[in-house]
């Protein structure tokens, strides 16, 4: 056709933006989340156009329709100038995109290494306190509902691979205030995990620095240099820690996969009775034991934040969220059924190292000169380290997402050198990681642990509510992207994930609802700082565009001459 041969000719056509004919008119599509309503109305664009829904329609010239474009793509540059910062691969940003270097394997091990981390390594001994081996009925009930979650996260991943993963889906459906309480949640979540899960290592690497278990200061720097390690590795690019990512779920998964299935051909039946505590009420503790079980879950979304940096990413995050959940859950819950029935309950309820335990019940003795217990603790420092790792990654990442939409502060969108990485973004999450650790270092690992991983976990779980009721809104509003063969079905799944997160969230207790309530209102007035400023910058712009769309309205120029047989390719 006519327009987009000319648009062709002069333009390489970005991706937020195309023109087409149609009998009476040229009409420029474009996705609306990239511009904001007044960008899009008549005073800023000329009483010429019409704005319908994600449409800008131009009558009957195919000449103004190519000013138009033009002039949406100006928006992009002049909108980037005034805000100051340079913005995500979803723009047309002249600082060009996110350098796409994850590819299944290593998004797959996102997910697996972020979810493997410290949880996992006295999970069993928790959950056999509350529950008994009833406790292998509440972890399956737990991941159930993970998997519900992934299921929604790959749909939306599939259908927006975007990064910020939760944000991006709560925004697109919500809109800016509900976006922000997603992100603001987010990424206080992912900052603070990473304490805890630099706590968790520096505990393990005391098994063979006995300075580091006895001195709580020598344990804080420890943890702080293990932040800033892999801050580094982080800077470096999304690649190379894809790579560190990689070989970590490997040391970690393989070892305790071992331990799980070689267990089962050790259990005693006799360990499974009883099968519940004999004062265990109308759930058996059940409720409880599966509420301890969700920091071992928290990470399922993984592959959706840096969506931008993954190779094919509409194939790669459904398939590698959905792949390392359930291998997750299944990795879980053969390792809590070998150990449940190769240890006793009270030696279980008792066990600070479950794993250790359960190794040398199996084989006994030592394996190359070290103890069952200082084995596990090897694989627990590599979990921990590979679970700091990828969520550093991502903490960095939800806070580019949020900031390139103007609603965090905009060093947080700048990216930088050929790996295209946010060092601002790295760099403050660890200095506030940094000072969580520091500021707790003389208390006592049991409680620097318990309440960091409750506090993460409750705000986690308010993105992951955000998410699935998102991906109802966006099913009704958005049907074209999703299938309508299963739409009945996710939307089913989606509603159950949504009440999943509801009851996990309610289920974390008065204190931390409390707490955690508090933290979102702390963000309230972030918003309302952020959201001024975006007026302000706006208001700058559509002062110009105004100028701008007078002069070319009067300018009259005429359309653009297409050489012979340039449609043809």
């Amino acid at each position: 056709m006519a327009a987009m041969r000319a648009v062709g000719y002069r333009h390489q056509l970005p991706p937020h933006a195309h023109v087409r004919e149609t009998d009476e008119q040229y009409v420029i599509e474009l996705d609306v989340s990239d511009f904001t309503r007044a960008e899009l109305s008549v005073e800023a664009l000329g009483p010429y156009i019409t704005v319908r829904g994600d449409q800008v329609a131009v009558p009957g010239d195919e000449g103004k329709a190519f000013r138009i474009h033009e002039r949406l793509e100006e928006s992009f540059r002049r909108r980037r100038r005034l805000r100051g910062g340079v913005m995500s691969a979803r723009t047309t940003s002249p600082a060009g995109p996110l350098k796409r270097s994850m590819g299944l394997w290593m998004a797959t091990a996102l997910v697996v290494g972020n979810m493997v981390g410290s949880g996992i390594f006295t999970l069993p001994a928790l959950l056999a306190g509350e529950a008994g081996p009833a406790s292998i009925l509440s972890l399956a009930f737990t991941g159930i509902g993970a998997m519900l979650l992934a299921l929604v996260f790959a749909n939306l991943g599939r259908a927006h691979p975007r990064t910020g993963g939760p944000y991006y889906f709560a925004r697109r459906a919500f809109g800016d205030f509900v976006g922000f309480q997603t992100a603001w949640a987010y990424w206080i979540a992912a900052w603070v995990g990473n304490a805890a899960i630099a706590v968790a290592f520096a505990g393990y690497l005391g098994v063979f620095w006995g300075d580091v278990k006895t001195s709580n200061w020598l344990a804080a720097v420890v943890a702080v240099a293990a932040v800033w390690l892999f801050t580094l590795v982080n800077i470096l690019g999304a690649r190379e820690s894809g790579f560190a990512q990689v070989l970590t779920t490997v040391l970690k998964f393989v070892p305790l996969a071992v331990i799980g299935i070689v267990g089962l051909f050790y259990v005693k039946s006799g360990n499974f009775t009883p099968f519940a505590p004999a004062k265990g009420g109308f759930d058996w503790h059940i409720n409880a034991a599966a509420t301890l079980a969700l920091w071992a879950f928290i990470g399922l979304e993984s592959a959706t934040v840096p969506a931008e940096e993954v190779k094919d990413p509409e194939r790669t995050i459904p398939r590698a969220t959905i792949l390392g959940t359930l291998a997750t859950t299944l990795l879980y819950i053969v390792a809590l059924v070998a150990i449940v029935g190769v240890l006793s309950q009270a030696a279980l309820s008792g066990s600070s190292a479950p794993f250790a335990d359960a190794a040398n019940a199996i084989w006994g003795g030592t394996f190359l000169g070290l103890t069952w217990g200082k084995w596990i603790a090897l694989v627990a420092i590599a979990a921990t380290l590979g679970a700091l790792n990828g969520w550093i990654l991502l903490t960095a990442r939800v806070s580019l997402a949020a900031a390139d939409d103007g609603l965090f502060p905009r060093p947080f969108a700048k990216v930088h050198g050929e790996r295209r990485t946010p060092i601002f973004g790295l760099v403050v999450s660890s200095v506030l990681v940094s000072a969580l650790v520091l500021y707790n270092w003389n208390a006592d690992f049991a409680s620097r642990f318990t309440d960091v991983v409750l506090l993460a976990t409750w705000m986690t779980l308010i993105a992951y509510a955000y998410a699935a009721a998102a991906e109802v809104v966006l099913f009704v509003r958005e049907r074209e992207l999703f299938s309508w063969v299963k739409l009945t079905r996710d939307t089913a799944i989606a509603s159950l994930a949504f009440a999943y997160s509801v009851w996990a969230i309610w289920g974390s207790g008065q204190e931390w609802l409390a707490k955690g309530f508090m933290l979102l209102l702390f963000g309230i007035p972030v918003f309302v700082w952020m959201k001024w400023r975006r007026r302000v910058a706006d208001s700058r712009f559509l002062k110009e565009a105004e100028q701008e769309a007078f002069a070319l309205q009067r300018s009259h120029t005429p359309a653009p001459k297409v050489p012979a047989g340039i449609g043809t390719h």
